[in-house]
């Protein structure tokens, strides 16, 4: 483990270089006992290689495990990114519910024996699954709550998609509850949005713990942080397990190799010029004073949340997180190298879906549908931890590792 200083020394870049590197996300840091700040070597050293070299590494890859006897129920499924991040893992879909038709059509097209519902949850009843299904998993959106008297249990959430999940949660009993959502629910409306939820499952008779996943260190090439909640029924003697993080991340260079070419969004001709002078990994920063003015009005003036406005990515990084259009002027994803957004099948790479998994409807919906999707390979990671708890087994997966993961058959797109 070396300090800011020596591993500037050891790999001849400036202190400030390494400090970006951790900023950025790119490496980690611990801290000493005199509370000095320490990288790992090797990280450190697969961080100048991404950054001084022009070739692939061949780390990307969609990761995919044998089969298992879990089962598994999802809500608010979307494109399907958890639903095939969690068969990858080895669980059996036994039903999936969308609202969105595309959303729908794009599940049923990719995967014909999936029971895919195209309706609004709240018009299922689920009790015909009770005790029979081993997970309840769904992406449900952030809503307020009711707070009065604190006391109301299951009833505080009804009216928002977090009461349904709950109800599917009790009407099915699974032996493990995965909800997932943005970090932001932590400080949502001061923590008390997500301590509600946490106290409606533990009245449902589950133990809950959550943690934050960073996207950027579980083979995905996206800065892209997700909340996970876990809750375990009371009467089962399971460990909570989360994934570990890798000591590396995968760059757009190794994700975008060999892309297929695909339909996507074009800048109108005044965007596309301010986009080509941005170098790569710049933004508007960048642009010469009196672009700067022009291009972002009264925005120059304004302090903060402007990072993403005229955003060219980086070949040697992960990318930044994919939102439902990459061409929004606060959340522009241009191409590292051409004066363009990046196009479908690129945000597919990104999210790490297949290249043969197919997007049913308008350009914009399929992005809307990529953007708003789980990363595969993360759905993955989080799938195999939940097999090691069903199987009690947790120090098999306790480290999210190519060392201590059997992985087979591996998909490569590479």
């Amino acid at each position: 483990m070396l300090t800011v200083s020596e591993a500037a020394e050891e790999l001849d870049v400036s202190p400030d270089t390494i400090r970006r590197w951790a900023k950025k996300g790119l490496i980690k840091d611990k801290r000493s006992e005199q509370n000095h700040r320490l990288f790992d070597l090797k990280e450190l050293q697969r961080a100048h290689h991404k950054y001084f070299s022009t070739e692939p590494e061949g780390k990307y890859k969609i990761h995919k495990s044998r089969k298992t006897p879990f089962t598994a129920i999802e809500l608010f499924s979307g494109a399907g990114g958890m639903a095939l991040g969690l068969e990858n893992a080895g669980f059996n879909s036994e039903l999936l519910v969308e609202i969105d038709k595309n959303a729908a059509a794009t599940l049923q097209k990719n995967r014909p024996g999936w029971n895919v519902e195209h309706c609004d949850v709240a018009e299922l009843d689920f009790t015909e699954f009770q005790d029979e299904i081993d997970l309840v998993a769904g992406g449900f959106p952030c809503q307020a709550f009711s707070y009065a008297g604190n006391s109301k249990g299951f009833e505080d959430a009804r009216g928002t998609l977090f009461f349904e999940f709950a109800r599917c949660v009790k009407e099915v009993r699974p032996k493990i509850a995965l909800g997932e959502n943005v970090k932001g629910l932590l400080r949502h409306d001061n923590g008390k949005t997500l301590a509600t939820m946490i106290r409606i499952l533990e009245n449902l008779g589950y133990k809950v713990k959550y943690k934050v996943l960073r996207a950027q260190f579980m083979d995905v090439p996206q800065k892209r942080e997700r909340l996970i909640i876990l809750g375990i029924r009371n009467d089962l003697d399971i460990e909570h397990v989360f994934p570990d993080e890798k000591d590396y991340t995968i760059s757009l260079r190794d994700a975008l190799h060999e892309c297929p070419e695909s339909d996507g969004s074009k800048y109108p001709p005044k965007k596309h010029k301010i986009l080509s002078m941005i170098p790569e990994g710049g933004y508007w920063r960048d642009l010469p004073e009196k672009e700067k003015k022009e291009y972002m009005g009264k925005s120059y003036y304004l302090s903060g949340g402007k990072t993403g406005m005229a955003r060219r990515l980086s070949w040697s990084e992960p990318s930044l997180t994919l939102t439902c259009s990459p061409a929004q002027k606060q959340t522009e994803r241009c191409h590292p190298k051409e004066t363009r957004p990046l196009n479908v099948r690129e945000y597919a790479r990104i999210q790490t879906f297949p290249d043969n998994w197919e997007f049913v409807g308008s350009v914009a919906s399929q992005y809307k549908q990529i953007g708003n999707a789980v990363p595969v390979n993360l759905g993955y990671y989080i799938g195999r931890c939940l097999i090691s708890m069903l199987n009690n087994k947790p120090d098999k997966y306790v480290k999210c590792s190519p060392t201590n993961i059997k992985i087979e058959p591996q998909i490569s797109l590479i």
